[in-house]
This record gives structure tokens, sequence and C-alpha cells, in this order.
């Protein structure tokens, strides 16, 4: 960060961050010790516990507190008066005030009478076409679930409670966790993927199912993994998923014997 009246610039990126992708984080490398001021507090791609402890410089708005504010009350109340703000970063989407009616250049062409820096990121590329949450969450929809982590820069991630199952996943050797999805975030395609599971700050190699269970229903979706090579209870515990390869729709079994073969199948394309 530059120096400006022999003192560090202080740096805000804005943005609704929904899943810090990878256009995002273009945004935040933009100076050191950046402050991450997210105005539209979504999450549905990262959740915020995860997201806090990644980024634990970040502020969130009060949306309510933002809503009716136009784009001039903005940029003094909250980037100069609150923050104290020497450098704005954000994408060249940015838009802010009420109804949206304030664009990054015009952000850009207030401030630089005040002195104060604004960088406006352009959009990066996938596959041709610039990455945005909605082509994520769209994508997620689809199962594309390794376009998904291409996109974000990381592996899709959930954190929750392990729950009380029916436990008839360990009487044909395949003892299971399970999990509600965290609320807000979006649900995968349903499925079986290749996961990575974290128990105490070690990875495992797993499966996960999402979705309703067709052979054995739940009322609501539920992530179900199978870890490998590991026995422990689990319950009640904090465990971290990460969705790395999307291997086949949920199906209903005719019976315990053809859930075992296709399960032992799912095993062996992941080892």
């Amino acid at each position: 960060m530059e120096l400006f009246n022999n003192k560090k610039r202080i740096a805000v990126a804005l943005g609704d961050f929904d899943g810090m992708h990878r256009a995002h984080q273009t945004v935040i490398t933009g100076a050191d010790e950046v402050i991450v001021y997210c105005v539209n507090n979504k999450f549905s791609l990262l959740q915020k516990s995860i997201f806090e402890k990644r980024f634990p410089n970040a502020v969130f708005a009060d949306f309510a507190e933002l809503k009716n504010m136009q784009g001039e009350e903005f940029i003094e109340k909250i980037l100069i008066d609150k923050f104290g703000a020497g450098i704005i970063l954000c994408g060249y989407n940015f838009r802010f005030g009420k109804g949206a009616g304030w664009s990054a250049l015009d952000l850009r062409k207030y401030l630089e009478e005040k002195d104060i820096w604004v960088r406006i990121l352009e959009h990066l590329d996938f596959e041709g076409e610039p990455i945005s949450s909605t082509r994520i969450r769209n994508a997620l929809k689809c199962g594309e679930i390794e376009k998904v982590n291409e996109m974000l820069g990381y592996n899709f991630t959930f954190e929750s409670r392990v729950i009380e199952g029916d436990k008839r996943g360990r009487t044909i050797g395949f003892p299971t966790i399970n999990q509600h999805l965290p609320e807000g975030l979006a649900v995968p395609k349903y499925g079986v993927y290749e996961s990575i599971t974290f128990v105490d700050g070690k990875a495992y190699k797993s499966f996960t199912n999402i979705g309703i269970r067709p052979t054995w229903k739940v009322d609501k979706p539920l992530a179900e993994s199978h870890i490998f090579n590991f026995n422990g209870n689990l319950y009640n515990k904090n465990i971290r998923i990460e969705l790395v390869r999307y291997l086949r729709g949920e199906k209903e079994f005719s019976s315990v014997s053809e859930l075992k073969k296709q399960l032992d199948y799912d095993k062996s394309s992941i080892i």
C-alpha cells in the first residue's frame, strides 16, 4: 500500500462477494490488508462462518442501513467517515446507492477530486465468459462441480453439525455421517459426489450423497458422507466437507445388495 501524508492509505474492497470467487479475489488483492466490505450479505456459495475464517478483515454491511442511501451519502458516510478510505477497489460492474443508481465510474469521478484512488478491476473469464456468482450457482444446479470449483478457485465447501442418522449404512459396511446443509447455501444437484472430509484438521477421502435418499427417504435435503479409512464418533461435531467431482445421480435401489454393489463401485472409482 502506498504512503499518504506519511500514513498508509486504507484500502476498502467493495462488492457482494458471494462465494468470493476468482473474480472477487482479483479485487481484494489490489492492496495490503484490505478491508473487505460486503455490501449484500447473501453467502449462497460460501457460508458466512467459513467466509469469516478466511477473510478476518471482512466487514458485513447492514443492508437496511444502506438500501435508501443515495450514492453520495454512501461515499461520504461509509467510505470516508466510517472507513477513512484512501483506496477503493471494486469490480467493473459494481453499483451502489438507492436503486443501484451509481456505477464504479461514477465512484471514481466523485472521489478523484478528493485524492482518493479508485481501482476498477475488469471481468475475469472462464471458458470465454465472465465469472459470476449467478453462473456458478447455475453450474452447481447442473452438477458441474468441477467447473464450479474452477470458477471459485477452491472446492465448494460447507460445514455443519453431524446429526443422528438411522445407522443403516453401517450394517452394509458403509457407515456415514449425516448433516443438514447450512441455511441459505445453494443446494448442489442431487446425487453422489467424490468429496474430502476434514476431521480434526486431517483430510480424508470420502463420497457424499446430497439429496433425499430415494431408497430411504428423508423430508429435507441431507448430506450423507462415507469417510474412507476412518473409525470414530463424530456426532454433534462441526465437520467440513468439500465436493470434488460429481459421480452419479440419486437412484432408488430395489434391494440392499444392489445398493451395496453400487456403493462398492462408487468407492472404487475414487480410490
